[in-house]
């Protein structure tokens, strides 16, 4: 039984009330002040010092915390199928309430495509999502190219959906290709939806996997092993070079190494819109645990690409404190014990992922802000704003401003606890944040309007989450796209028109002599 059951309150369906939120310091991207802010019908309708309260209104007494937007998990798996057929134990219910009680208020899933058909794909998550119980969106991934699933992607736009996900990894299963890579990115551009990519080399991967379990590494290190950070660091690099090719904007998922960190520098130095996300993992563990004797702690450990070492960490923090990468995400993916024991004598067949979508506000106030390499101010950027522009949810989301959805987190930046599987709101028996000592807590999570997490108790309504349209052509995103276009050949070549004149040439209508 997880924590979840002892904790959650199930409420009848309820509309939003007034809230008033007193004396906080409210935090945005782009500054903090001391404010009130008011609540009406799910929507901020106020953010001022000193402001009244509507008769009957709640009052939340905010006074020494900060008040900041909800979360925005960029990068989640609930309810993900394996190529056994198996979903995560981790559901949508199950996996929202846990984001919610870490003050995450929205988030963006993968829906995998079934068999290559991405409308199916869709259409099988809908109903996994049935029960959510805050708001959402999908990603979907690519994994076949045809005219079907070019048709498909220009209907998946039309339904809301901006963002398209290409593997360079798992080979055999989702992986693909160059060519497949580059005619994705090409379509992605004509649809003003956003390309990503996994980039890590699947060639070598598996290579390095059957050479590593051959020679007698059968265990979970040997998933660190085999996916060393050049190559993390090839393939992020080579699909920045096929995007400066197609003049695409991409997006870079999980970057875990400094090699993959420096090549999305590299590409933004040259004019290229290139984002790299970082996961929650990535800037507070290390792949030290994939060698714990225990297989239960070193498995629930193991996420490709792999936690790194320490100077990884730490370079990827500095990377995000000096803007070099730009937002923080999870990957959560969450498979319990029972089901990473598959791979209890190949590592190959342990399912990958780890979990994180309750613990990342935490984590990145403990590693970013408690360090002091960034300012709460930053730290909306990176947990929430710069998602809500990329994926084109901003100023919907994103913000405390006037006419935003109400979805609100409180954090007591006093207040200590310990992260640890016993507490978690997640459906998983393990934790790979276990002991972890934080200073800094969410003690409210407003979503859609109405408190579902106060005083460590969590009241959800199974069935309230909504599923949030984006539009194509983001603004963050795309603004300068043509005109890079128009003159990309010039500034590299600026020897003069092309194609050139030559004497000899065939003339209009007849042939020069």
């Amino acid at each position: 039984m997880f924590a979840i059951c002892l904790l959650m309150v199930v409420v009848p369906h309820v509309l939003a009330s007034d809230i008033l939120i007193k004396g906080g310091t409210v935090v945005n991207a782009e500054r903090e002040e001391l404010a009130d802010v008011l609540i009406k019908n799910g929507v901020i309708e106020d953010v001022h010092a000193q402001l009244t309260a509507p008769a009957e209104a709640t009052i939340i007494n905010a006074e020494g915390k900060y008040v900041v937007p909800g979360g925005i998990d960029p990068h989640t798996h609930l309810s993900f199928p394996s190529i056994t057929g198996k979903d995560t134990h981790e559901t949508f219910l199950s996996g929202q309430s846990a984001a919610l009680a870490g003050g995450t208020t929205m988030h963006l899933d993968f829906a995998l495509p079934v068999d290559g058909d991405l409308e199916a794909g869709i259409k099988r998550h809908d109903q996994k999502s049935e029960l959510a119980v805050m708001d959402y969106s999908y990603h979907v991934p690519i994994t076949k190219w045809s005219e079907k699933v070019s048709s498909q992607m220009a209907a998946i736009v039309g339904k809301g959906i901006n963002s398209f996900k290409f593997f360079m990894a798992y080979k055999g299963a989702l992986m693909v290709g160059d060519e497949l890579l580059l005619d994705g990115m090409q379509r992605c551009k004509q649809l003003g939806a956003l390309a990503m990519v996994h980039g890590e080399n699947g060639d070598a991967i598996a290579l390095a996997q059957k050479t590593t379990f051959e020679s007698g590494i059968t265990g979970p290190e040997g998933h660190s092993i085999s996916r060393p950070s050049y190559l993390e660091g090839e393939a992020t690099g080579r699909a920045i070079k096929l995007a400066r090719v197609t003049r695409t904007p991409l997006y870079v998922v999980h970057v875990m190494s400094k090699e993959a960190a420096e090549e999305i520098v590299k590409g933004r130095a040259t004019g290229q819109k290139v984002w790299g996300e970082v996961v929650a993992g990535a800037i507070s563990l290390t792949d030290q645990k994939c060698w714990d004797p225990d297989f239960k702690i070193a498995a629930a450990h193991m996420i490709s690409p792999p936690l790194r070492n320490k100077d990884h960490q730490m370079a990827l923090r500095r990377a995000l404190a000096g803007g070099h990468l730009h937002l923080v995400g999870t990957d959560h993916c969450g498979w319990n014990s029972t089901q990473k024991a598959v791979g209890r004598h190949d590592f190959r067949l342990i399912p990958n992922g780890i979990h994180g979508i309750e613990e990342r506000l935490h984590v990145m106030w403990e590693t970013l802000v408690n360090t002091g390499l960034i300012k709460p101010s930053d730290f909306v950027r990176l947990s929430s704003t710069e998602a809500a522009k990329v994926f084109n949810l901003y100023p919907r989301k994103g913000i405390i401003a006037a006419g935003s959805d109400a979805d609100i987190a409180i954090i007591d930046p006093n207040k200590q606890h310990v992260l640890s599987a016993r507490t978690h709101h997640s459906a998983l028996d393990t934790s790979v944040y276990e002991g972890m000592h934080i200073k800094g807590k969410v003690v409210t999570t407003i979503s859609q309007g109405k408190v579902v997490w106060d005083n460590d108790k969590l009241s959800v309504e199974p069935g309230s989450g909504r599923f949030i349209r984006r539009q194509p052509f983001a603004p963050h995103i795309y603004t300068g796209v043509k005109e890079q276009e128009a003159n990309w050949m010039s500034e590299e070549f600026p020897y003069g028109p092309v194609p050139v004149k030559r004497k000899g040439d065939k003339a209009e209508g007849r042939d020069e002599l």
